[in-house]
């Protein structure tokens, strides 16, 4: 029998709550002055009380709605009790017995529970025997996601934090960037050939994507390696590499009584259904569109899957398609505004010096209208779009400006064709000899003299007819 891989996660994101966790400090991790956003509460000084963010229950809750999770009707927070120099208290407050969310489902994949806890500080190690925190992290909130072991490969893995990270998004509470360090994923992962679980390993802090299916591949093949080999597993947390793409070694596992957990006696229990903030009403009041609706909905009107994932992926190019489906339901020009929107415009937008908030919405839905109204060409809709970057002018007004509206009026191109006939005596007799490739070079010719103007399928019609 081959082995079986079990995986479970856990993923931790940080909540875009105004302030921290327990205390009105600004929830700025990232600021560039050390200890900038502290206070006696999430320093721990003696005395001091923490006080619950609603904000960050409510986003909680909300997320809850989203992935079909069952609400507490209780709930309180604990003491997590260990010692490390980033936790003031040496303790941290969390969730363990009453979490605000149990079940649920998301990608297919079942949740066992999500809770809130307040995050650690940042340390930060030189090259010598210096250690430096800086406490700005300290007490923001953090939502804790934990799956069923039910998971059975890396990609399927990958494929969950990548759909959490893009709900988290999309509702608006986290922006889970893990380079930032702002959705944390751990993996815990087993081998067995029977139904029996194996001995289970956590590999902590996959900041990518790429490194939580990097770990996860390597981790399943040492654990199998090791027991053909006639070894043990021992249960313990390994770190990844992703200089050497390899796990390592770094402590024994944990268990939850290590932690000695117990409710904190200085936090009052929740009653979740009779706190009118926590009301589903509200919370569905808030509801966005949801990744799946707007998978449904955007191929409904027949975009394919692949820009479909491209425009969801990022909440303000959404937001920006969302206003072209406002604006127009022709599906010709909602295919175009797709297209050009994931390609032309996002290539624009990516060095930073343009930003896609700075491209009106109904600009751009009228250049697509011209552009499958056959007024202008698809190299002039690109030169465009660059111009409509922070522009009060409308496209046609451009195009007109610039000479640029395409060139139906047989009249008009009659003459050029003449002239390209006449100045390309070779290639004619080329195409009139059968060489029927010839007749693109002519047509290129007749684009140049019209500056891009002309209509070339009419261009072509006309110059076949006069080579006749």
């Amino acid at each position: 029998m081959s082995y079986t891989p079990t995986i479970g996660l856990e993923v931790h994101a940080e909540l875009n709550t105004k302030s921290k966790m327990f205390c009105g400090c600004k929830n700025e991790p990232h600021n560039n002055e050390p200890n900038a956003n502290i206070c006696p509460v999430c320093m721990a000084h003696p005395g001091t009380l923490p006080v619950p963010n609603e904000q960050a229950v409510e986003m909680v809750l909300l997320f809850g709605r989203a992935v079909a999770a069952q609400a507490a009707t209780y709930s309180e927070f604990d003491r997590k009790n260990y010692f490390y120099p980033d936790i003031p208290k040496a303790y941290q407050i969390s969730q363990y017995a009453f979490p605000f969310l149990t079940k649920g489902t998301l990608h297919g994949v079942d949740i066992t529970r999500v809770h809130l806890e307040e995050d650690t500080a940042r340390s930060q190690h030189d090259k010598g025997s210096t250690s430096l925190v800086d406490f700005n992290r300290a007490g923001v909130p953090l939502m804790e996601l934990v799956t069923e072991p039910v998971i059975h490969d890396s990609k399927t893995a990958g494929a969950f934090a990548r759909e959490l990270q893009l709900l988290l998004r999309t509702l608006g509470i986290s922006e889970a960037n893990m380079e930032k360090g702002e959705m944390r994923v751990e993996v815990n992962v087993s081998v067995s050939k029977t139904a029996e679980l194996g001995t289970k390993v956590e590999v902590k802090n996959l900041n990518s994507f790429k490194s939580v299916e990097g770990a996860l591949e390597y981790e399943i093949a040492r654990q199998i390696e090791v027991l053909e080999s006639g070894g043990e597993l021992v249960q313990e947390t390994r770190g990844w590499d992703e200089v050497r793409l390899k796990t390592f070694s770094q402590r024994a596992k944990e268990t939850a009584k290590d932690y000695r957990y117990f409710p904190d006696p200085d936090i009052p229990k929740i009653d979740v259904p009779n706190h009118a903030p926590f009301s589903t009403t509200r919370l569905d009041e808030k509801m966005p569109i949801l990744p799946n609706n707007k998978r449904v909905l955007y191929q409904d009107i027949g975009l394919p899957s692949n820009l479909v994932e491209v425009i969801i992926a990022t909440k303000e190019v959404d937001t920006f398609f969302s206003g072209v489906v406002a604006h127009t339901t022709e599906p010709k020009v909602v295919q175009s505004a797709a297209n050009y929107l994931t390609s032309d415009v996002l290539s624009l937008t990516t060095d930073g010096t343009r930003a896609l908030s700075d491209l009106r919405v109904d600009h751009f839905v009228e250049l697509m209208s011209m552009l499958v109204e056959d007024k202008i060409n698809s190299r002039v809709a690109k030169d465009l779009i660059v111009e409509l970057f922070g522009s009060d002018t409308g496209p046609l007004e451009l195009a007109q400006k610039h000479n640029l509206l395409q060139v139906s009026d047989t009249s008009s191109l009659l003459p050029m064709i003449q002239a390209v006939i006449a100045e390309n005596p070779s290639v004619v007799e080329e195409y009139k000899g059968g060489k029927e490739a010839s007749i693109q070079f002519l047509i290129g010719q007749g684009m140049k003299k019209s500056k891009g103007s002309a209509n070339p399928a009419i261009l072509k019609e006309m110059l076949i007819e006069e080579l006749k």
